[in-house]
C-alpha cells in the first residue's frame, strides 16, 4: 500500500515509522528539505511528562503519553528517565499544593532530598514534588535520528510546498494521504487555532541539572530542560495567537527572570537562541484524527507533540489498514 505523508515534524515522522513497520511504501512531502526551525517540533521541550501535564490536560493525554514513552525509549538516542522535579518559591507554595492536588504519580520531597536530586539547588527550595517515572529527550537529536532511520528503511523525502484547498487529496497515486502539517492545515481544518510559544536556549557552565525542573509561577510556569554540554532549554509562553515569528521583550524577560529565580547562576548564562512557534490546537486542546476522502489528518497536538505523536500514529495506521476506529480521538469519518 502506498502512503503519502505531508509534513516532517514529529507527527509526520512517527506516522511514517508506523506505516513502514507495517510494510507500506511511504513517501514524505515537506515544505523544507531539512529538519529545521520551520518545523514546530524543532522548538519542543522534549519532556515526556504525562503526570505533570495532568495538571491542565485531559486524562487522554496521560493514556497517549504512556504508550508514546515506550516508543521513544526504544528508538530515541539519549532518552533519559530521571523524573521531573516541580518546585516553587516560598511565597508560591500554594501553587505547589494546587499542583499536587491536580496531578498523580508524584511523591513529596523536602530540602535534603532536593539537595540529593539536584545538588546545585541545595537550600534554595524547602519542598517539591518528584514525578520519578517521567523522562526527557533532545527533540532535535531525536527527529534527526528518526528521519535517518526512515531513509535507511527506504522512505522517500521530497521538498514541496502544498498549496491546497478544501477537499484536495493532493495526490492520486497514494492509497492514503496523511496530513501532518500542524497549522499549515488550517485551509482544510479551519477550527485549528494557534497557541504561540516562546522559548530560549542558553548555556552555562556554572550550574548542572539532572532532570527537567518546573518552577511554578503565577504568570508563566517555567520549565528548564537540561541538554548536553551545559545547554538548557527554557520555556515556554502560552499565548492565544498564530504568530510564529516574533518574541516579545516581556516574554523573554519573564522567562529569564523565572530562570534567575530558580538559580542566580542563570543570570550569567549565554543566550544561544530565542525561538518562536505556534502550536496547533483544537478548542479542547486534544489531538484529532479526521478523515476527508482518502486523506487522514493527524493534528491538534497542542503542547503534547512528543507525548502524543507515536500513540496517534498507531491509531492512524490501525484505521487506515485495519479499519479500527479510535473513537477517543476520531470525531468525524467522512468517506
Amino acid at each position: 500500500m502506498k502512503i503519502e505523508i505531508i509534513g516532517s515534524g514529529v507527527s509526520g515522522l512517527c506516522c511514517a515509522h508506523a506505516f513502514a513497520e507495517r510494510g507500506c511504501e511511504v513517501h514524505i512531502i515537506a515544505a523544507s528539505d531539512a529538519l529545521d526551525s520551520t518545523c514546530c517540533s524543532w522548538w519542543a521541550g522534549g519532556m515526556l511528562a504525562p503526570g505533570c501535564e495532568g495538571e491542565s490536560a485531559e486524562p487522554l493525554i496521560a493514556t497517549l503519553g504512556a504508550e508514546s514513552m515506550a516508543f521513544w525509549q526504544a528508538i530515541a538516542p539519549g532518552y533519559t528517565i530521571a523524573g521531573t522535579l516541580v518546585v516553587a518559591t516560598s511565597r508560591d507554595q500554594p501553587l505547589l499544593n494546587n499542583f499536587a492536588r491536580d496531578t498523580e504519580g508524584w511523591h513529596r520531597v523536602e530540602s535534603e532530598q532536593i539537595k540529593n536530586l539536584e545538588p546545585d539547588l541545595a537550600e534554595r527550595f524547602s519542598r517539591g514534588l518528584l514525578f520519578a517515572d517521567e523522562a526527557h529527550l533532545d527533540p532535535r537529536q531525536t527527529l534527526a535520528h528518526l528521519a535517518d532511520t526512515l531513509k535507511k528503511r527506504g522512505v522517500n523525502f521530497t521538498q514541496r510546498h502544498i498549496d491546497d484547498g478544501p477537499g484536495n487529496d493532493y495526490s492520486s497515486a497514494a492509497d492514503w494521504i496523511i496530513d501532518c502539517r500542524g497549522l499549515g492545515a488550517q485551509p482544510v481544518l479551519p477550527e485549528l487555532r494557534g497557541v504561540k510559544g516562546e522559548m530560549l536556549h542558553i548555556h552555562s557552565d556554572e550550574i548542572t541539572l539532572n532532570r527537567p525542573v518546573r518552577l511554578l509561577h503565577p504568570r508563566i510556569p517555567l520549565y528548564i530542560v537540561p541538554r548536553a554540554n551545559g545547554v538548557f532549554m527554557i520555556g515556554a509562553t502560552m499565548i492565544e495567537s498564530s504568530e510564529r515569528s516574533r518574541a516579545s521583550v516581556r516574554s523573554v524577560l519573564e522567562l529569564l527572570s523565572a530562570a534567575y529565580a530558580l538559580h542566580p547562576a542563570f543570570g550569567e548564562a549565554e543566550i544561544l537562541e530565542i525561538g518562536v512557534e505556534a502550536r496547533p490546537a483544537f478548542t479542547d486542546n486534544l489531538p484529532r484524527l479526521r478523515r476527508r476522502g482518502k486523506t487522514l489528518s493527524v493534528n491538534g497536538m497542542y503542547r503534547h507533540g512528543f507525548l502524543a505523536a507515536p500513540a496517534m500514529a498507531r491509531r492512524c495506521v490501525e484505521f487506515a489498514l485495519d479499519g479500527i476506529i479510535p473513537s477517543e480521538v476520531m470525531d468525524e469519518n467522512t468517506a
